[in-house]
C-alpha cells in the first residue's frame, strides 16, 4: 500500500493491526499526521490542527524549525558521523559547552554530565544508580503524584499506581512522599499552611528513628509536576526541600525532563525557587526533536569507575547537532521570557472561561506548562480537594477540541485535568485561537451535559 497517498482511516487501521495494544495516543487523538510546521499538523485526510501536545513537550521550537533542519541537513552532508557511543566529536562538545552554557552559574561552575540511553525514563535510572553509588544507600524518596517514567525504578517511584497495579519486582525502598497540591492538599487545608505541613512532614519523618526509613540515598522530585497534572511546586516548598536534603545529605534530584528549558517561564523550573540541586535529569526539549537524554549532577558525586553506566545509544550526534542549536536558540531569543508571557495570557484566558463554568475546578501551572482540572458536581466525594474528578467530562472536552482542530492531552488524577504544552514559540494570535476553540469545546460538552440531565 502506499501509505502516503492513504488517508486517516488506512492508516489507523494498519496501525490497530500491526502495533502493540499498548498504544495509546492514537486511541483518543485519531489521525496519522502527513505534513507538521512550527505549531501546526496536518493529517493525512487534509485537516490542520493546533498541536498543544507537542510530543509531550519535546518540540520545544515546535515542528521542523528551519534552524533545527538546516543544521541536521549540514551535518549529513558533511558525512559527519551519526551514532559514536560516548566517543567525542566537535558535534557533541559543542553541545556540552551549549548545555552548560543554559545552566546557572553555581550548578555550571562544579556540574559533570553522563549520557544516557535515549529516554528521559533513562535519566531517571542513570539518576538512582548514581546516587546509590556515591551513598552506599538504597533508599529513594519520592512524592505523589510523581511521573518519571516506565522503566523500573522509574516506575517504581510514580503516583499513578494504576500503571505498576500488575508489574511484581518494582524497585524496593521507595518512599512516597506528600506533594504540595493546594487544590487537592494531602492534609485538607491547601495554601501556605499546606505547604509548610508538607515540609514538616518530610523534616519530621527523617528525624524520627521510629518512622521505619533507612538514611536515603537522594530525594527525586518534578519542580511542576506534569503527567500529574500541571502541578507547580511553591518556591517556599522547594527552598525547603533543599534545606531539609542537604542537612541530612541527601542528594537532591530535580526531574526536568518535561519543565526543563525555558517552558516554565524560566530555563530550568528550579530556578523560579532560587535553589541549587545536586543533580538535574534532562531529555524531551535539550534534543531538538530527537532522542536524547542527559543527567547533569555536582561533581562531588562523580563516584562512577570507568564503564560504570553505559548506553549504546548515548552517542546520538544528530540530536546533540540538533539539540545545540535548539538550546542556543532558545537563550538567544529569551523563549524562557516569552514563554512566561505568553503563557500568563494563556491562563487568564483559561481563568476567564473557568469563571462561566462550574464544572472547572481549578487552573493551574506556570509559563506554557498549563492544567484546567475538571470536577462532578453530583458525586459523593470522600478524597482530597472539594470535588471529584471528572474524568469523562475532560475525555469530552479532548475529543471535542480535536474535531475543532486542537490537540490536547489529559492528565492528572483520574485523567481529569487537560493539560497545554504548546511549542515555546507559539504566538500571541495562536494562544488566543487555542483559547477560543478549547472555550467552546468546554461550551459545548457543558450544553450536552445539561441536556441530558434533562
Amino acid at each position: 500500500m502506499n501509505y502516503t497517498e492513504s488517508g486517516n482511516s488506512a492508516i489507523l487501521a494498519h496501525q490497530a493491526e500491526r502495533e502493540s495494544n499498548a498504544r495509546t495516543y492514537p486511541r483518543h487523538l485519531p489521525l496519522a499526521i502527513q505534513e507538521a510546521h512550527g505549531i501546526t499538523v496536518t493529517d493525512m485526510d487534509g485537516n490542520d490542527y493546533y498541536d498543544c501536545l507537542a510530543g509531550a513537550g519535546t518540540l520545544a521550537l515546535g515542528h521542523n524549525h528551519p534552524r533545527v533542519v538546516e543544521t541536521m541537513k549540514q551535518a549529513l552532508d558533511a558525512d559527519r558521523p551519526i551514532h559514536t557511543l560516548d566517543i567525542s566529536t566537535p558535534a557533541k562538545a559543542r553541545f556540552i559547552d551549549t548545555l552548560f552554557e543554559s545552566l546557572p552559574d553555581e550548578f555550571r561552575n562544579s556540574a559533570k554530565v553522563q549520557f544516557c540511553s535515549p529516554a528521559g525514563t533513562d535519566a531517571v535510572e542513570a539518576a538512582l544508580k548514581l546516587v546509590k553509588t556515591a551513598t552506599d544507600n538504597r533508599t529513594i524518596l519520592g512524592f505523589q503524584g510523581a511521573y518519571h517514567g516506565m522503566t523500573n525504578g522509574a516506575l517504581s517511584l510514580m503516583g499513578d499506581t494504576d500503571a505498576k497495579e500488575s508489574i511484581p519486582g518494582l524497585m524496593a525502598d521507595v518512599h512516597h512522599l506528600p506533594y504540595p497540591y493546594d487544590y487537592r492538599c494531602p492534609f485538607g487545608v491547601g495554601g501556605e499552611d499546606g505547604h509548610r505541613l508538607a515540609s514538616s512532614y518530610v523534616e519530621n519523618l527523617l528525624e524520627d528513628p521510629e518512622s521505619g526509613i533507612t538514611d536515603p540515598a537522594g530525594m527525586i522530585l518534578e519542580p511542576v509536576q506534569g503527567e500529574g497534572g500541571a502541578i507547580p511546586a511553591p518556591g517556599e516548598w522547594l527552598r525547603e526541600m533543599r534545606r531539609i536534603t542537604h542537612d541530612h545529605d541527601i542528594p537532591l534530584i530535580v526531574d526536568e525532563i518535561q519543565a526543563g528549558l525555558g517552558r516554565t517561564g524560566e530555563t530550568y523550573a528550579f530556578e523560579h525557587a532560587d535553589i541549587t540541586p545536586d543533580m538535574i535529569t534532562l531529555s524531551k526539549a535539550i534534543g531538538g526533536g530527537l532522542p536524547l537524554a542527559v543527567v547533569v549532577y555536582d561533581e562531588s558525586l562523580d563516584v562512577w569507575e570507568p564503564g560504570a553506566h553505559a548506553g549504546t545509544f548515548r552517542g546520538n550526534q544528530l540530536a546533540m547537532a540538533a539539540g545545540e542549536t535548539t538550546i542556543d536558540y532558545m537563550l538567544e531569543n529569551d523563549l524562557d521570557d516569552h514563554a512566561a508571557n505568553v503563557g500568563a495570557r494563556l491562563r487568564d484566558k483559561l481563568e476567564t472561561m473557568a469563571e462561566r463554568f462550574d464544572v472547572v475546578g481549578d487552573v493551574r501551572g506556570r509559563g506554557l506548562m498549563l492544567g484546567v482540572e475538571f470536577v462532578d458536581l453530583d458525586a459523593e466525594w470522600q478524597g482530597a480537594g472539594p470535588l471529584a474528578p471528572n474524568a469523562d467530562f475532560a475525555k469530552a472536552v479532548q475529543a471535542e477540541c480535536f474535531d475543532r482542530g486542537l490537540i490536547i492531552e489529559l492528565g492528572g488524577r483520574a485523567s481529569a485535568t487537560v493539560r497545554f504544552l504548546p511549542p515555546l514559540i507559539v504566538s500571541k494570535k495562536q494562544v488566543d485561537d487555542i483559547a477560543a476553540i478549547f472555550s467552546e469545546a468546554v461550551a459545548a460538552v457543558a450544553n450536552t451535559d445539561k441536556d441530558q440531565r434533562r
